[in-house]
């Protein structure tokens, strides 16, 4: 057997391993270990790949212990955060095309619909928080950055290109509703997935935070992800070359209608499992109605190890999953799936160049 032989053949097996392991619908049973470290095929994440190999000890560590701080669009909830290092591991906000303090052209500023006017412009987020990280070893944040429109997204390729391949300290994550969903959702127009899709192509160390619109609220009960909603996913994923990049994908799913929806919600992250590392991401409105007993049952099902956990405290804390509330321990966490993610895009593509 000669050397490129027996390297695709451990390469293979490495895949086969994450694969078993990523797919099974009972994940919280299975512990991820790195037997060898490989250096990526592609050099353009060389660094972020060693980089980040180096930060991940274990994988499979509990996700929904992660710390969230929502919607940090001005620049005093961006002080806020940063003046607290160790209680917050993931930043989430919104960009929308705006002012920059009401005034000039606009430009992917930090807002939420319907606001379009913002003290803090995208780039200069992404500054502070690549600032604070290189200056808090250890303590290091994620950012989730939620597009709200094609528009904003497609006008913010340049400030992403110049800042995301410098931000191999953190997780970085792409969001947007791309298709419309439960229930019987037709408020929001949903991001245009095949454009998104292009976009994303640029980053592939960033993971794909990509969702349904949704109508959920305090008065509604019954609602689901449908088997053709989930079905749509799969179809766009595959349709835009998304699985076969080993991109890592998390599935952001409104906790209230997740909760109706377990056995769509398997077959989907098990489908996109067969090539890319993906989550779920589960969240909530402040108000909305959740069946707690199923909803528990549902993140037990994939395992503390394959599910994010994005809602209000109180909610949390009547799932009573038993996390510890300590953000430093499960920072970790962040770097495994990024970790994960990267081991399949290298993957993927030393194999597409070699067979």
């Amino acid at each position: 057997m000669d050397s490129k032989t027996a390297f695709l053949a451990t390469t293979l097996l490495f895949v086969l391993v994450a694969k078993i392991n990523g797919s099974a619908l009972n994940a919280s049973n299975y512990q991820y270990q790195v037997v060898e470290r490989r250096t990526p095929a592609d050099p353009q994440v060389e660094y972020t790949f060693l980089k980040q190999s180096n930060m991940v000890k274990a994988w499979g560590t509990n996700l929904t212990a992660i710390t969230w701080a929502h919607a940090v669009n001005s620049q005093q909830l961006l002080d806020e955060v940063l003046s607290k290092p160790g209680d917050i591991d993931f930043i989430e906000a919104d960009i929308v095309l705006g002012k920059l303090n009401g005034e000039g052209e606009d430009m992917p500023v930090m807002a939420h619909p319907p606001a379009t006017i913002s003290d803090i412009t995208l780039a200069q987020f992404l500054y502070q928080i690549m600032e604070f990280n290189r200056a808090h070893e250890g303590q290091e944040k994620g950012v989730k950055l939620d597009f709200k429109s094609i528009e904003v997204f497609e006008g913010s390729l340049d400030i992403l290109d110049e800042n995301i391949p410098n931000m191999t300290s953190n997780p970085v994550w792409i969001n947007a509703d791309i298709l419309s969903g439960p229930v019987d959702q037709n408020r929001t127009v949903p991001v245009d997935a095949d454009r998104f899709f292009a976009g994303c192509m640029r980053y592939k160390q960033a993971v794909l935070s990509i969702g349904w619109t949704t109508n959920w609220g305090a008065d509604f009960r019954d609602g689901e992800y449908t088997q053709d909603q989930c079905d749509a996913m799969l179809e766009s994923l595959t349709a835009n070359n998304v699985l076969s990049t080993g991109q890592g994908i998390t599935f952001p799913v409104r906790a209230g209608i997740a909760a109706n929806s377990e056995d769509q919600l398997h077959r989907l992250v098990a489908a996109v499992n067969e090539t890319n590392n993906s989550t779920l991401t589960v969240w909530s409105s402040a108000g909305d109605y959740v069946d707690v007993e199923k909803l528990r049952k549902l993140i037990w099902s994939f395992g503390l190890d394959r599910v994010y956990l994005d809602v209000p405290e109180e909610l949390a804390a009547q799932l009573e999953l038993g996390n510890p509330g300590n953000g430093a321990s499960t920072f970790k966490s962040l770097f495994s799936f990024s970790f994960v993610a990267l081991c399949f895009w290298a993957l993927s593509s030393w194999l597409q160049r070699n067979i």
